[in-house]
C-alpha cells in the first residue's frame, strides 16, 4: 500500500460531505471501489460560517491504494470533482511512502454504536487476527454524516516495526472509503497523556 496525495481548491462542503466524496472519486477512478484496502484519508478543512467547511491551502486529499493502483491514482491530478454540489480541482500527485510508528491514530474506526466495551473487543479481535500486539487506547466517541457514521477514535501504542506496516496497510473496521479505520503515525501515546 502506498498513500498518493493531491492538493485541492474548491468548495466550500458541507460537513457531512464523507459519502459525496467517496462516490465523487469511484466516478473518477472505478477501480478503487474494488481495490482491497484502498481508502480515502478525511479532509482537514477548516470550519467556517453556518453549515459549511473551507477548503484551505493545506487541504490535501489523501487515497491510501495498493501499489500495484499508484499510478492509476496519479491520473487524478488535474480533475475536478463534483461533491455534494461544490467543485474540487484536484492538483498534481505527490506519492508517500508508508512509515512504520511505535505509535498510531486513527480520527474514527467505524462501529454498530456507542457501546465502548464492544468496540474495543472488537478491535482486539481484529488485532489478533492481525497477529499485531500492541495497547489499544480508546478515545473520543464521534458521529458523523448526520448520524449514518458512528465510531470512535483510536491510538495503538507500543508497536513493532513490522505490525505498525501491518496495521497501516490492513486498516481495522470497515468503510475505508469514508474515511474509517486508517491509521497515520503518531509522536507517542504520552503525547496525549496517556501513561508512558
Amino acid at each position: 500500500m502506498i498513500d498518493v496525495a493531491f492538493a485541492v481548491t474548491g468548495g466550500p462542503l458541507p460537513p457531512n460531505h464523507r459519502y459525496a466524496l467517496a462516490e465523487a472519486l469511484e466516478r473518477a477512478l472505478p477501480w478503487l471501489a474494488d481495490a482491497p484496502q484502498a481508502g480515502v484519508h478525511s479532509l482537514n478543512l477548516v470550519s467556517g460560517s453556518g453549515s459549511e467547511a473551507l477548503v484551505s491551502p493545506r487541504t490535501r486529499l489523501r487515497l491510501r491504494v495498493p501499489r500495484e493502483r499508484a499510478d492509476d491514482a496519479c491520473a487524478l491530478a488535474g480533475a475536478e470533482l463534483a461533491v455534494a454540489g461544490c467543485r474540487l480541482r484536484v492538483g498534481p500527485a505527490q506519492r508517500r511512502e508508508l512509515v512504520d510508528h511505535h505509535t498510531l491514530y486513527a480520527h474514527l474506526v467505524a462501529c454498530a454504536g456507542d457501546d465502548e466495551l464492544a468496540f474495543m473487543r472488537a478491535v482486539q479481535d481484529e488485532l489478533d487476527r492481525l497477529g499485531v500486539r500492541c495497547r489499544p487506547v480508546c478515545g473520543l466517541h464521534r458521529v458523523v454524516e448526520s448520524g449514518a457514521l458512528p465510531g470512535f477514535s483510536l491510538m495503538l501504542d507500543g508497536l513493532v516495526a513490522d505490525q505498525s506496516l501491518t496495521v497501516l496497510e490492513a486498516g481495522l473496521g470497515a468503510h475505508r472509503r469514508l474515511g474509517c479505520g486508517l491509521f497515520v503515525g503518531h509522536k507517542s501515546a504520552a503525547a496525549v497523556g496517556t501513561p508512558p
